[in-house]
Formats: C-alpha cells, sequence, structure tokens
C-alpha cells in the first residue's frame, strides 16, 4: 500500500453582513455550537500534538506562527470565553473533526482509503457547515452570517485547504521532495479553483483570473511553517501513525475546489505520483531552477505555454511537466483503493490535459477556474467591464458562497452547467456514517456508542472517563480495524 490514507481540511471564510466590523472568533465560535450533528464536544487532546517535528531531522524550539499564537491568546484574554469555548472543537459521528482554527471554522475529513469516499466526505463537510449556518442565521433573525469554501478575503489574507497523504518513511524526504515539487508546481493547472487580480507582497500587479487563489502567498520552498512563510512542501512531521513507518505529507498550497470533480482529480493525481515515487518507477526528475517563482507565472498563465527555466539551462512548460507526469504515473495506484477509481483519473488527467491543450473551453464544466473563466466573460460582456473592475472580486467571492440561493457555484450546479461526480445518497450517507475499513470507523463508533464516557479524543486515540485508552496510532490497514473492532468488542459493548 503506497498511501493507504488520504484526508482533506478546509477553512472556510466567515463574515456577518450585518456589522460593520465583527469578531472572527466569536462567530466561528458560535456557528460551531449551532451544530446538530451527533459529536464530542470541546474534549480534543491536544496533548497529542506534536507540531516542531521537521522531516529535515530536526526539531524546533519555536515557530513564527508560536508568535502569532502568543497574539491570538492575547486577545482571547480580552473575550469572555474559555480557550475551550473558543476552540470549539467537535469529532462527529462520521469521523470528522470540526473547529475553530481561530478566525476560520474548519473541517478535516476522517482519513478515506478511496478517492470517491473522500470527495463525499468533503461535500459532506459542505453541507454540515451550511447546516450550521442556517441555524446560526434563525437565531440572528435573518441570513446576516455568510460563509464561503474559499482561500482568499481579498483583503490580503489567506487561509487554507490542505490536502494529507499517508506515504511510507522508507526514502529520504529529499526523494519525495525533488520528484514531488514540479508536479506540485503545475498542479493547479487544473486544481486551481482561479482568482481575480493578485494580493501578492511586493509584486507587480497582476489584471484578470489567475489559476489559483492561494500561488500569491507561497514564499518558500520547504518549511514547517504553516501561517507564514508558506511553502512548496510543508516539513512537519506529524504522521498521526507510527512515527517508524509512516509520514503524513501535509500539503498546504492547494485550494479550495467548489467542483467536487477538481477535488478528486487533485487528489487522485497527487495520490497516483506519490505512488509511483514510493515504487521508484520514475526515470530522473524535472528539476525547477526557481520553482517558489513558478508557482505565480504558472498561476498567472491559463495556457500551461509559460516557459519555466530548468536547473540544467533548458525550458519547459507546465503543460509538459503535467504530461510528464501523466505519462509516468498515470496508470499507478489501483493498488491503494479501488482499481476503478484509478482508472478514472488516469482517463480524466489525460482528458483534461488534452483539453486545455487543444479546446480549453471544455474545461468550463468541470475545472473551477476555467468554469469562472466563462461565468466572468458573460457577465463583463453583459455588463460593460474590464478584468480590472473591483466588482469582479465580489463576483468570485460569491461563487464560493456555501448558501445555495447565493452561491453562484450551487446556481450552476442546479442549471445542470457543470460536471456531477458524487450521488447524493453518498452524500447523505457520509454525513453520519465513517469510511469503511478505516480508523476513523472505530472512532466514529465510540462517538456513537460511548459518547458519555469520551474524556479525550484526538486521530490516534481515545480516553474514557473511567481511566481506559484506545490506541489508534498502528491502525491504518482494513485489518487493523477488523482486529481493533473485534479485540474491543467486549470492552466497548459494540454490537
Amino acid at each position: 500500500m503506497s498511501v493507504p490514507l488520504i484526508g482533506l481540511e478546509t477553512e472556510y471564510g466567515i463574515i456577518r453582513e450585518d456589522l460593520d466590523t465583527s469578531d472572527p472568533v466569536e462567530e466561528s465560535m458560535k456557528l460551531l455550537e449551532c451544530c446538530p450533528r451527533k459529536s464530542v464536544f470541546r474534549a480534543w487532546a491536544y496533548h497529542r500534538e506534536h507540531t516542531h517535528v521537521d522531516m529535515r531531522g530536526f526539531q524546533v524550539d519555536r515557530l513564527e506562527q508560536d508568535e502569532e499564537e502568543d497574539e491570538f491568546c492575547e486577545q482571547d484574554r480580552q473575550r469572555p470565553y474559555s480557550y475551550w469555548e473558543m476552540k470549539s472543537d467537535r469529532v462527529l459521528v462520521n469521523g470528522a473533526r470540526f473547529y475553530n482554527d481561530h478566525t476560520h471554522p474548519e473541517y478535516a475529513t476522517p482519513e478515506c482509503r478511496t478517492l470517491f469516499d473522500l470527495v463525499a466526505h468533503d461535500l459532506a463537510g459542505e453541507e454540515i457547515v451550511r447546516e450550521c449556518v442556517r441555524r446560526r442565521n434563525q437565531d440572528l433573525g435573518g441570513s446576516p452570517l455568510q460563509v464561503f469554501k474559499n482561500n482568499t478575503d481579498y483583503s490580503g489574507h489567506s487561509y487554507g485547504t490542505h490536502d494529507n497523504y499517508l506515504i511510507s518513511r522508507r526514502l529520504p524526504f529529499d526523494t519525495w521532495v525533488r520528484y514531488l515539487v514540479p508536479f506540485m508546481v503545475t498542479r493547479q493547472l487544473f486544481a486551481g479553483a482561479g482568482k481575480i487580480g493578485s494580493e501578492g507582497r511586493n509584486d507587480q500587479p497582476f489584471y484578470g483570473l489567475q489559476l489559483s487563489q492561494r500561488s500569491d502567498f507561497v514564499e518558500s520552498l520547504l518549511s514547517i511553517e504553516t501561517m507564514t512563510k508558506r511553502p512548496i512542501i510543508n516539513t512537519r512531521d506529524e504522521p498521526h501513525a507510527s512515527t517508524q513507518d509512516y509520514r503524513r505529507l501535509h500539503l498546504i498550497i492547494g485550494d479550495a475546489n467548489m467542483s467536487p470533480y477538481a477535488t478528486a482529480l487533485k487528489v487522485g493525481t497527487t495520490r497516483q505520483v506519490l505512488a509511483v515515487i514510493d515504487q521508484e518507477r520514475l526515470p530522473p526528475a524535472i528539476e525547477l531552477a526557481d520553482p517558489v517563482s513558478d508557482i505565480k507565472r504558472v498561476s498567472r498563465d491559463r495556457t500551461g505555454q509559460v516557459a519555466l527555466k530548468r536547473t540544467s539551462g533548458k525550458t519547459i512548460t507546465p503543460l509538459e511537466i503535467q504530461e510528464w507526469y501523466l505519462e509516468h504515473a498515470g496508470n499507478s495506484g489501483a493498488e491503494d483503493g479501488d482499481p476503478q477509481e484509478s482508472e478514472w483519473v488516469s482517463r480524466e488527467w489525460a482528458r483534461t490535459l488534452h483539453d486545455l491543450r487543444h479546446q480549453p473551453e471544455k474545461l468550463a464544466d468541470r475545472i473551477d477556474w476555467a468554469i469562472k473563466e466563462s461565468l466572468f466573460n458573460d457577465f463583463m460582456e453583459a455588463e460593460g467591464l474590464s478584468w480590472k473592475d473591483p466588482v469582479l472580486q465580489s463576483v468570485d467571492l460569491e461563487y464560493h458562497n456555501i448558501d445555495p440561493d447565493r452561491g453562484l457555484y450551487y446556481g450552476m450546479q442546479q442549471a445542470g452547467e457543470v460536471t456531477g461526480l458524487i450521488p447524493e445518497k453518498r452524500i447523505e450517507k457520509a454525513l453520519d456514517t465513517p469510511p469503511k475499513g478505516t480508523r476513523a470507523e472505530i472512532r466514529g463508533q465510540m462517538v456513537d456508542r460511548e459518547l458519555d464516557r469520551i474524556k479525550k479524543i484526538h486521530w490516534t486515540g481515545i480516553e474514557f472517563d473511567n481511566g481506559d485508552t484506545l490506541d489508534l496510532t498502528d491502525i491504518i490497514l482494513p485489518e487493523d480495524v477488523e482486529r481493533m473492532l473485534n479485540s474491543n468488542k467486549e470492552q466497548f459493548a459494540w454490537k
């Protein structure tokens, strides 16, 4: 099993339209209090977090984001809430985590084994957040609270969508980096959510549609930081599994996709690339001379044809890089999940790159930035606007609004103008059912059946109020899950 577990974390933008100023920490907290789903509340085991260990073989005493944490704590002292009230952590019966990440509600899917399970759980997270927004707005007597599944507020702030992959520790970390960086630089050709204009510091202003919302905020190749000096490859060594056997690749430069097709292609292609890296099946890697700068260059050229300089002195285009990965990784990954899903990834990866090269207008039914391009072109033509008009940023935000009556993506979905992927029944099931064959299944069953006995809970374990503990660190494969279910059936009164 090259990549046995995958997951997504999404931070949502949140605003109150009826107030000139509002406290996003309080608004996120209030939103989480409205969650009606069965869950363990305010019991996350933070003592199990290990955020200062670096995959390059050292541990840092302090992160720059710790300073931001300290600033938040200083502000928090002025609020009439405890730390636990503000974090408002929930571990849901479907195995997911839903909490207040300072100024954003964040939904982390349960660990999934199959790609379409993951997309279904990401969409279930959308629905759970939307459910909370409806309930909060009922309390407020209108619809002043609005929440967005995106990565920028157009005021210079970026919030993350992180994709996670459990990979082997067998290979040196440098090997993963060398082969993965060119792919990550160019993955935005189909994974980018699209963005009007630019927000980069010390950059020449850009007018028009970028591929990616996160590209303006990437500042380094490698870093353990997540809130400053955002890297192409995050080096935090926190596998949430056996540290001897696994790494968790925590990728923080991805966009929040409204299109489930784009989400599936983003994660599916990355998983297949990781599989061939692990299998050591790739020829010598493509090495870019300046990958950090290339992130923005790729984002600001929607054709995929901008020339990127290689360390050899030659140049290569983003589209050529993706075609190289497709050639060498397009048929990998079936062993990690459903072979039909791997076939879907290979087929759709090839189709999308072909369309981008030959008929890019065909992408407008499934790739977020291309959907936006078509939508904005029609809007600009009808209103007599140009790409420089600031009203387009407001339209861009509304594309990501999770209110089905306002969200532009949902309007296109209802009109049948964008590609569907996951049946509604599968999304509905994911609201309350964890993915089978994962430790999330154990976690979900514990929340469902032993809720009142849980004292602390984490990805890697559960502590009960009578002193019992359930260690999930080594629960990775389906047979591990089955063994745990059977061995603890009597102790935890499972049926």
